[in-house]
């Protein structure tokens, strides 16, 4: 969705404020693509301040499902987006920036603007629970569901010292 800003930036410096539906049905990125399975209207407010700056403030509730980094079974994750931004749209150095790839002359792309406020509040690690066992290196079945018939061969070979070890003086 697009917003115009034409009535902000003018003389009289309307204040936008409204509810945007949010238009994306997937978040995608250098990781692959994830769908949304929740989602609530965004709440924007632009304001003028001085000069070509705006205030820009939203807030949403989005759920994405995101694979466990440990089993890959798909996780619903939340993003409570809560930002408050100010743009120049004067400042040649910051026009170059990834950071105001949503603002294209007087529109604001409201999908691009959350696009980036996920990116930053990806979490580094997903799991399905605290616990979770994850796959088998071997054949890829998933230990959360039930073990597998394989051979543990996950030892670190530069502790094959330190086994020998132990296998010279175990007692019989």
């Amino acid at each position: 969705m697009l917003i115009n800003l034409s009535g902000v930036l003018t003389e009289h410096h309307k204040t936008i404020e409204q509810d945007c539906l949010i238009e994306m049905e997937e978040f995608k990125s250098e990781l692959g693509s994830f769908p949304i399975v929740k989602k609530e209207a965004l709440h924007i407010m632009i304001k003028y301040i001085k000069g070509r700056e705006l205030l820009i403030k939203g807030n949403t509730e989005i759920t994405i499902k995101i694979p466990c980094d440990r089993c890959l079974e798909e996780v619903p994750t939340e993003f409570g987006l809560d930002f408050e931004k100010i743009v120049n749209l004067n400042d040649e150095q910051e026009n170059e920036s990834d950071e105001k790839n949503y603002i294209d002359g007087y529109h604001l792309d409201v999908d691009k603007l959350l696009y980036n406020e996920i990116l930053i509040g990806w979490p580094m690690k997903i799991l399905c629970s605290d616990d979770c066992k994850g796959i088998c290196n071997v054949c890829g079945q998933n230990l959360n569901e039930g073990t597998c018939d394989c051979e543990d061969t996950s030892l670190d070979p530069r502790m094959s010292v330190i086994r020998d070890v132990f296998k010279n003086f175990k007692e019989v």
